[in-house]
C-alpha cells in the first residue's frame, strides 16, 4: 500500500533576493531525492513547500536536504550585473531577453529591465562565463555599459549630439518638404526633403523594429514605422513625416526624463573618491581607492569625502552620513567608531582604519542592491510588457480587418480607408500605457534611496501600500536594545548626583551591560568617577567595593536582604513600582541606605509618534512580538502605543504568529533588525530591517532596508509605497483613457475623422505626460519631509527623579527616605 504523502512548509530566504534565485535549479536538486514527492517555491509567502512520504524520508532529512539545496545556490552560483543602453526607452525586449538568457546553460534565471537599463542574473561558472553572457546580449542587439558609472562616448554622442539632431533633420525635412511643394518647387526637391525628415525621424525606430522582428517580437516602434510607410504609400507624407517628428522628439524627451531617475542612482558612485591619502612605513601617498589593504590607515581632512569603510583611529569630527543613512544632521564620531565610504568629514582630520575593501564597501552593496531593484520589473509592469506583445499583434490584425472590411465588403475608397486605418494603428499604440509603470517605480525606487530606504525590488514597492498590520520585534527596534538608566531614587539627604556617582565609582570595573549603562549615565552627566578597591562579585545578585575608604553594596533586593538589610515599606512601594514597568532595580547601600536605580531598555522616544504615524498612513493593527516576559512587553507595548502585543515567543513562533495575523487581517509587514528575526522576515508579506547601516545580515535578508533606526521612514516609506500605486494607476487609467478616445475620434465619432498629425499629438503627447508624471515622484521626499531625530546623546540617558513620593520621614534600613 503507498504510503499517503504529507507536506511541510520551510521558510527559505535567497542570500541575493533575486525574485527567488533559481527556483528551477532548488527544485531538481530536491526532486533528485527518493521520497520528495513534490517541490516548489511560494514567492507570495517566501516559503518552499516540499511533499513528501514518511514512509522512505523523514522530517529531519526533508530540513536537511532543503538546507544543503539552498548552501548549493550560494555557492555554485554567482551573480551577474550590467548596464545597457536602448535605441528606444520603449523598447520592449524584457521579456524576450530574459527567455533567452535563461535558456542559456547554466543560467536558470535572469531579470532584466529594458527601461531601467539593467539586467542581473545568476550563472554556473562552471557552465557559463560572464563573457559568454554578455556577448549573448550583445548579439541581440544591446549596447552594455559596464562602468555603471557613466555612459561611454558612442551613447553620450547618441543622446546629446545624434538624437537632437535627428529630430532636427525631421523637422527642418517636413517644414522644408511642405513650403517646397507649396511654392510649385521642382518633384525632386520635394521628394528628397520627404526622404531626409523620413530617415531621420525613422532611423532609431526602424532599427529597433527590425530587431525585434527577427526575434518574432512587436514592439511600439514598429507600429509607428508601418503608420509612416502606409501614409506615404498613400501620398500623405507630410502626416507621416509629421509623425516621425512627433514620435522622435517624444522618445528624446522620455529619455531624458528617465535619465533623471537612471542618473539619481548612478550618481551614487560619484560618492567615492577616487584616491586617498594613506600612511605607510611612516609617510603619506595617495593611493587608489581600489588598491586600499585591510588596516591600511587612511587620513581624511576636513571637508573631505572619506573613501572607504573603517574605524577611527585617531581624531574628533562630525561626519555627513546623509548619503548613507538619508540622516539630515551631521554625527559626531571619534576613536572606534565607524565610519562609511562616501560620507562627508565637516571638521576635525580622522585617521580610519580600513576594515572593508572597496567592492564591499556599504555604498557599493547599495549600490547594487538599487540597480538590482532597478532590473526587478514590479508586477504591473510585467503585465503590461507580456501585454503590450499580444496587444500589438491584436491592433496589427484589427487594422488589417478594418481596412480589408471597409474596401472589399463596403466598397470605400482605399487611400481613404487606409489613411483612417494608419490614424487607427498610431492612436491605438500603448505607448503610454507601456512606460507608465517603470516611469514611476524607478522614480520611487531613486527617492527612497536618498533617503535611506532600499527596496529590493518594484514587487516590495508595489505590496508596501497594501500591508494591513506592521509586527514588530521589540529589541533593538522599538526599543534602544540595551540597558539605559531610567530613575534615580536618592534616600537619606543624598542628591541623585551623588548616588549616581557613587554607584558608578563601584560599577566601573565589571563588563556587565548594567553596570556600563550605570556608568554611561555618570558620564553623560559629566560626574567625577573614584577609582573603588576590594572589588567583589555576587554572581547574580550585585557587587561591592570600596570608595574613599566606605564599604558600598551594589545589588537586588536579595542581596540586600542576604547581607541582613531591611528594605522597608515605602521604598519596597517604589521598587514593586518600577519593577512592574519591566525595570531592574538596584538597591546601594553603604554605611547607611542610599537609594535605588532603576534600568531598562528604553523605548526610543520617537515609538509612539512613529506608531501613530503608521495608523495616519493606513496601517490597521500594530503588534509587538517578543520573547521577552510578559511584564516588560506589557509596559514597552503600553508606553508606545501599540495595538497588541506577544511575549515569550521563541523564532518559530513569530513565524507561526504572522501566519495568523496575515490570515486574520490581510497582507503584515516584520520590521526587526535582520540578524535574529531572518525566519520571520522571511514569512512576512513585507520583511523590513531597520537600522541596517553596517549590518550584512539585514541587506541580505529584508525585502526593504532602512539604512537608520529612524522609526519614520517606516511611515515616509509606506507613503511613498501609496503614492507610487496611485501614480501608476494614475498613468495606467490616464493612458487607456487616451487610447479610447482617440479611437473613438479615428471613427468620427466626434463628428469628424481624426487627422492623423492630430491623432500623433494626442498619442505621443499622453506618453510624455506619464513620464513626466512619474517623475514627480522623485521630489516625494522634498515635499514629505522627514523629522529630524533628536541626538541620540541627549536620548540616551534621561534621568528621572520624580518617583511619586514626597518627603518622608519614614524609614528605609532604618533612615529616613527622600524622593527627589
Amino acid at each position: 500500500m503507498t504510503s499517503v504523502s504529507r507536506q511541510i512548509s520551510i521558510p527559505f530566504i535567497s542570500a541575493r533576493e533575486d525574485d527567488f534565485c533559481c527556483p528551477q535549479i532548488l527544485v531538481d536538486m530536491l526532486l533528485d531525492h527518493k521520497g520528495i514527492v513534490e517541490a516548489r517555491l511560494d514567492s507570495a509567502d517566501n516559503t518552499l513547500e516540499i511533499g513528501y512520504r514518511p514512509d522512505l524520508i523523514d522530517l529531519t532529512q526533508v530540513n536537511r536536504l532543503a538546507k544543503e539545496a539552498g548552501v548549493r545556490l550560494l555557492t555554485d552560483y554567482d551573480h551577474f550585473l550590467t548596464h545597457m543602453h536602448n535605441n528606444s526607452c520603449r523598447n520592449c525586449a524584457s521579456e524576450y531577453l530574459e527567455k533567452r538568457l535563461a535558456a542559456l546553460p547554466g543560467i536558470p534565471s535572469a531579470s532584466v529591465n529594458t527601461v531601467a537599463g539593467v539586467i542581473s542574473a545568476s550563472f554556473d561558472p562552471t557552465m557559463i562565463s560572464q563573457m559568454e553572457i554578455k556577448q549573448t546580449i550583445i548579439d541581440i542587439g544591446f549596447q552594455l555599459d559596464e562602468s555603471g558609472e557613466s555612459r561611454p562616448a558612442a551613447s553620450l554622442l547618441r543622446q546629446e549630439l545624434v538624437e537632437p539632431t535627428l529630430v532636427l533633420l525631421t523637422l527642418l525635412g517636413l517644414v522644408g518638404g511642405v513650403a517646397a511643394r507649396a511654392l510649385g518647387a521642382p518633384g525632386w526637391l520635394v521628394s528628397t526633403l520627404a526622404a531626409i525628415s523620413y530617415a531621420a525621424g525613422g532611423y532609431f525606430g526602424l532599427k529597433a523594429g527590425i530587431r525585434d522582428l527577427l526575434k518574432l517580437q512587436i514592439n511600439v516602434d514598429l507600429l509607428m514605422i508601418l503608420a509612416a510607410t502606409g501614409a506615404a504609400i498613400i501620398g500623405s507624407w507630410a502626416e507621416g513625416a509629421t509623425l516621425l517628428f512627433l514620435f522622435s522628439l517624444s522618445n528624446l524627451l522620455q529619455n531624458y526624463a528617465l535619465d533623471r531617475s537612471r542618473n539619481a542612482i548612478r550618481s551614487l558612485l560619484d560618492l567615492r573618491p577616487t584616491t586617498a591619502l594613506v600612511r605607510r612605513n611612516d609617510k603619506e601617498v595617495m593611493v587608489a581607492i581600489d588598491d586600499l589593504v585591510i588596516d591600511d590607515v587612511v587620513i581624511v581632512k576636513p571637508g573631505e569625502r572619506i573613501g572607504v569603510d573603517g574605524v577611527v583611529v585617531t581624531g574628533q569630527s562630525a561626519v555627513d552620513q546623509s548619503s548613507i543613512t538619508g540622516e539630515s544632521v551631521p554625527v559626531d564620531k571619534e576613536v572606534g567608531d565607524k565610519v562609511f565610504a562616501g560620507t562627508v568629514n565637516q571638521h576635525g582630520s580622522l585617521d580610519v582604519r580600513v576594515t572593508k575593501l572597496a567592492a564591499d564597501s556599504m555604498l557599493s552593496k547599495i549600490i547594487t542592491m538599487v540597480e538590482e531593484a532597478q532590473a526587478r520589473r514590479a508586477p504591473t509592469q510585467r503585465f503590461i510588457d507580456t501585454f503590450e506583445q499580444y496587444y500589438a499583434i491584436a491592433i496589427i490584425a484589427a487594422v488589417s480587418l478594418f481596412i480589408a472590411i471597409q474596401t472589399l465588403l463596403l466598397g470605400e475608397s482605399f487611400p481613404d480607408v487606409f489613411y483612417r486605418g494608419m490614424v487607427l494603428l498610431v492612436v491605438a499604440s500603448p505607448c503610454a500605457l507601456v512606460i507608465s509603470t517603470p516611469a514611476s517605480i524607478l522614480s520611487a525606487i531613486a527617492d527612497a534611496a536618498r533617503k535611506g530606504i532600499l527596496f529590493k525590488g518594484g514587487a516590495y514597492l508595489e505590496n508596501l501600500a497594501t500591508i494591513k498590520g506592521i509586527a514588530f520585534d521589540k529589541t533593538g527596534t522599538l526599543t534602544y536594545g540595551r540597558p539605559m538608566v531610567t530613575d534615580v531614587v536618592p534616600v537619606n539627604d543624598y542628591t541623585a548626583d551623588q548616588l549616581l556617582a557613587l554607584t558608578a565609582s563601584v560599577e566601573e570595573r565589571s563588563e556587565h551591560p548594567i553596570a556600563q549603562a550605570v556608568v554611561a549615565a555618570a558620564e553623560e552627566r559629566g560626574l567625577e568617577v573614584i577609582e573603588a578597591s576590594d572589588f567583589q562579585a555576587y554572581p547574580g545578585m550585585g557587587i561591592s567595593a570600596s570608595v574613599d575608604g566606605t564599604h558600598l553594596l551594589v545589588g537586588s533586593r536579595r542581596m540586600m536582604e542576604q547581607e541582613g538589610l531591611t528594605v522597608q515599606a515605602l521604598l519596597t512601594e517604589e521598587i514593586n513600582r518600577l519593577e512592574r514597568e519591566g525595570k531592574t532595580v538596584l538597591l546601594v547601600h553603604n554605611e547607611e541606605c542610599v537609594g535605588a536605580i532603576a534600568v531598562a531598555d528604553r523605548v526610543r522616544p520617537e515609538s509612539r509618534e512613529a506608531v501613530a504615524a503608521l495608523r495616519k498612513a493606513g496601517v490597521e493593527q500594530v503588534i509587538m512580538l517578543t520573547g521577552d516576559n510578559e511584564t516588560v512587553a506589557g509596559a514597552i507595548a503600553a508606553e508606545a502605543g501599540l495595538d497588541n502585543y506577544h511575549a515569550g515567543l521563541m523564532p518559530q513562533d513569530k513565524v507561526d504568529l504572522l501566519r495568523r495575523l496575515e490570515a486574520e487581517y490581510g497582507p503584515v509587514a516584520m520590521v526587526g533588525d535582520g540578524v535574529n528575526d531572518a525566519p520571520a522576515l522571511a514569512t512576512a508579506s513585507i520583511g523590513i530591517a531597520m537600522g541596517a547601516a553596517g549590518t550584512d545580515v539585514a541587506l541580505e535578508t529584508a525585502d526593504v532596508v532602512l539604512m537608520t533606526d529612524d522609526l519614520s521612514k517606516i511611515s515616509y516609506a509606506i507613503a511613498l509605497s501609496k503614492r507610487a500605486r496611485r501614480i501608476v494607476w494614475q498613468n495606467i487609467a490616464f493612458s487607456l483613457s487616451v487610447i479610447v478616445i482617440l479611437i473613438m475620434g479615428a471613427f468620427g465619432l466626434f463628428g469628424q475623422a481624426l487627422p492623423l498629425p492630430l491623432g500623433v499629438v494626442g498619442h505621443e503627447g499622453s506618453t510624455v505626460l506619464v513620464v513626466f508624471n512619474g517623475l514627480r515622484l522623485l521630489a516625494f521626499g522634498a515635499r514629505r519631509s522627514l523629522p529630524s531625530p533628536s541626538p541620540e546623546h541627549l536620548l540616551e540617558v534621561p534621568l528621572q527623579a520624580d518617583s511619586g513620593l514626597s518627603p518622608s520621614s519614614t524609614a528605609c534600613c532604618d533612615q529616613g527616605l527622600r524622593a527627589t
